[in-house]
């Protein structure tokens, strides 16, 4: 049975990651110090014999005993709210977090692949972004703790990958929605989801004119799995295409509720991205990978998910704040 160690695995991401892999037969280790992981994510894969997790903070040393064949390095705080409150522990687990997982690759002779995010682009000058696009990121802005973060990770996997012949993989993620997303998160997609839970209006920041282009999960993860088992060590965008406003989002999500909210506009985050969208050639030609499910079709799937919850779990997807730990 081939063994694979997830990091980040009690959040969004890597819950569906363990989720998939112990679905195609692996041994998964799940790695996650809880600092914006939720156990309630995994909590039905502890009784599986080929689980096992561990409660650990990737920026200390990291040792897992036994062979290893691959590791998927996705801890990190994902959404601006998180990123914002706890920027040093951003960048720790970006540059520290990602050193000491190649580190173990290394020892155990292991591919690794490393979650890059489309904020490596920052407020893009080119559109759609293909990977050759080198971004417009500002490593002094509130927003750079997140974005040099996820360069600096490139930088170093692929250093080990050409100075030590490492084995890596990179993926460069753009927005991703599903079911298990934290309502007080700060995305966008989580954002007017509770919002129209909760019968408010709908905040849009600036005049709702900045675009987006939004993956469901189950094709996120699709995408990741060929990749880890592809030949293709460079950085490589998978997300939807489908890009659209955010104003246009937000009357989407209120046809969908079926509410009758108001959108109200607040002022611009500094360095917020003006326009977001991947071109996913690469993905095409080289994985024969392309999103499948529409947004109307992601966008039910997870206003079901939320609206099935009960009022205490609802409360805390809501409300439990992960900056005083």
């Amino acid at each position: 049975m081939k063994k694979i160690l997830i990091t980040g695995a009690a959040g969004f991401l890597g819950s569906h990651l363990c989720d998939r892999f112990i679905s195609e037969g692996f041994h998964v280790i799940g790695m996650d110090n809880l600092i914006t992981g939720d156990l309630d994510n995994i909590r039905h894969l502890f009784p599986m014999e080929n689980f096992e997790f561990y409660h650990h903070d990737v920026t200390k040393f990291v040792l897992v005993s036994g062979k290893l064949d691959y590791i998927l390095h996705f801890a990190s705080p994902a959404s601006p709210i998180d990123y914002l409150k706890i920027p040093i522990k951003t960048l720790k687990v970006g540059s520290l977090g990602t050193l000491n997982l190649l580190g173990l690759a290394k020892e155990k002779r292991a591919r690794i692949l490393v979650a890059s995010t489309s904020e490596v682009y920052g407020d893009p000058l080119v559109h759609p972004q293909t990977e050759e696009y080198n971004g417009n990121v500002s490593p002094v802005g509130p927003r750079g703790v997140y974005d040099e973060a996820k360069r600096f990770m490139e930088s170093i996997t692929m250093a080990y990958h050409r100075h030590h012949g490492l084995d890596t993989r990179i993926v460069r993620i753009f927005n991703t929605y599903g079911p298990r997303m934290r309502l007080n998160d700060g995305r966008v997609v989580p954002a007017f989801m509770g919002q129209a839970i909760r019968g408010e209006d709908l905040t849009v920041f600036g005049d709702g004119s900045q675009t987006r282009s939004f993956c469901y999960i189950d094709d996120q993860v699709e995408g990741i799995y060929r990749l880890l088992f592809s030949d293709y060590p460079d950085p490589i965008n998978i997300g939807n295409p489908n890009e659209t406003t955010i104003k246009e989002f937000a009357e989407e999500i209120i046809a969908l509720t079926g509410t009758d909210q108001k959108i109200i506009y607040k002022p611009l985050p500094k360095d917020d991205p003006s326009k977001r969208q991947p071109d996913i050639s690469k993905a095409r030609e080289i994985l024969g990978w392309e999103p499948k499910v529409s947004r109307s079709e992601g966008l039910k799937i997870v206003y079901d998910y939320f609206k099935s919850l009960s009022p205490e779990e609802l409360q805390k997807k809501e409300h439990r704040d992960f900056s005083a730990r």
